[in-house]
């Protein structure tokens, strides 16, 4: 798939071999100390049930430039005889402080026995940060107290990688997503009674209390990430953009799911996004909303995915984590809006997540890319608004040159 004009790339995280491999990037800018935080699982293998502990480098944002600090552990990140996975940080601005969520995974246990008997051993914790990454608090688990009884119906569950929300009005969102037990039968495994389903977990008083929203309602959607979209002077409502996996009998490569939820914990409005194609087996993918340039009224959608290399079949794509994407969207609440893709990486790519400096109307992307393989190494990325628009208005017109040339 040919690209345009690359903004250039500064790997933050190199796997080794023989050494460590990372994995699972997750970013976060904050505005009020022009600070990125840059989390990934260090692992001793490409390998989930080999995932050890999380780490962070810390940049500096200065004049269109970052200067990052070395690769630091997070020490406190840990439960005894578990693994840390999936970072998903958020920010909250009135006590400045970082909540980083993550699953602490009991060692050797990996998803699918935990789906397929329906035993879960995965907890839900967090740490935090009040000085913008430098040191971290212990580690707290919430999984008692907040999910409580819900697990126990639960074949495993995960906070979705990436990163987390703060909306205008104060609410904290962290998304994640269940493997839920439909039904147990004692001859048959509770696996094949099972399907993944998105939902997110929600502060209304800055993160002393949290809560568990309803999934949703379309079976098979997992890794997420949510934002929140102004639709109209003063009105705003939450976006969700979720990883979705088809039956085992389709021929046809599925979409992502979106959805829309206008109350605290509950999506209302769920639909394919059928021009945001996702693989069979899926990969995460990144979403955020930022103020349209004419208005900051309202808002505009951004997203990142790996699109394959424009030959693959339906039954070798799920293999094809290939040239990962941006596409834009100056209609969030209308479907088939979505413009591109505009590929920023060429090759092997994986999972991602995006961050908005809106001081300096620029975008800034970390990934996980390689030459041969898509976990090789973790690269951090800088692009503007005007670049979005440039290349994907080029893209545009092209598609639109070569539909005219067929006819």
């Amino acid at each position: 798939m040919a690209t345009d004009s690359l903004p250039s790339a500064f790997t933050l995280f190199e796997s080794i071999q023989p050494g460590p491999v990372y994995r699972i990037p997750s970013l976060l800018y904050l505005n009020s100390h022009q600070v990125f935080l840059a989390f990934a699982e260090k692992r001793t293998s490409s390998s989930d049930v080999d995932a050890k502990i999380l780490v962070l480098r810390r940049g500096k944002f200065q004049d269109g430039s970052v200067e990052w600090d070395e690769t630091v552990e997070l020490s406190t990140a840990v439960k005894s005889g578990y693994r840390s996975m999936n970072p998903c940080p958020v920010y909250e601005r009135l006590k400045q402080v970082v909540y980083l969520f993550f699953n602490c995974v009991e060692d050797g246990v990996n998803e699918c026995s935990q789906v397929l008997w329906g035993r879960n051993a995965a907890r839900l914790c967090y740490v935090t940060s009040q000085d913008a990454g430098l040191t971290w608090g212990q580690v707290t688990d919430l999984t008692e107290s907040v999910i409580g009884e819900q697990v126990q119906h639960w074949g495993t569950f995960s906070v979705s990688p990436g990163h987390g929300i703060q909306r205008a009005c104060g609410t904290l969102i962290v998304p994640a997503y269940a493997y839920i037990i439909r039904y147990r039968c004692c001859l048959i495994p509770p696996g094949f009674f099972t399907k993944p389903r998105t939902f997110y977990l929600y502060s209304e008083d800055g993160g002393e209390r949290w809560s568990v929203g309803e999934p949703l309602s379309r079976c098979g959607t997992g890794e997420s990430e949510m934002a929140e979209i102004a639709v109209s002077y003063g009105n705003r409502v939450l976006y969700c953009n979720a990883r979705a996996v088809a039956g085992p009998l389709s021929c046809r490569r599925p979409s992502r799911v979106e959805a829309v939820s206008l109350e605290p914990g509950r999506f209302e409005i769920v639909h394919p996004a059928r021009q945001l194609p996702e693989s069979d087996s899926g990969c995460q993918g990144s979403v955020l909303s930022f103020s349209c340039p004419a208005s900051d009224q309202f808002s505009w959608l951004l997203y990142t995915h790996p699109v394959g290399s424009g030959k693959d079949r339906w039954w070798r794509h799920c293999r094809n984590r290939t040239n990962l994407a941006v596409y834009l969207n100056r209609r969030p609440l209308e479907q088939r809006h979505w413009e591109g893709p505009w590929v920023v990486q060429s090759g092997p790519s994986g999972y991602s997540d995006l961050a908005y400096l809106d001081q300096a109307s620029t975008f800034a992307c970390l990934h996980e890319c390689g030459d041969r393989q898509p976990n090789e190494r973790i690269d951090f990325r800088l692009f503007s608004i005007d670049d979005v628009l440039r290349n994907i208005e080029q893209r545009g017109r092209g598609v639109a040159t070569s539909l005219k040339h067929r006819q």
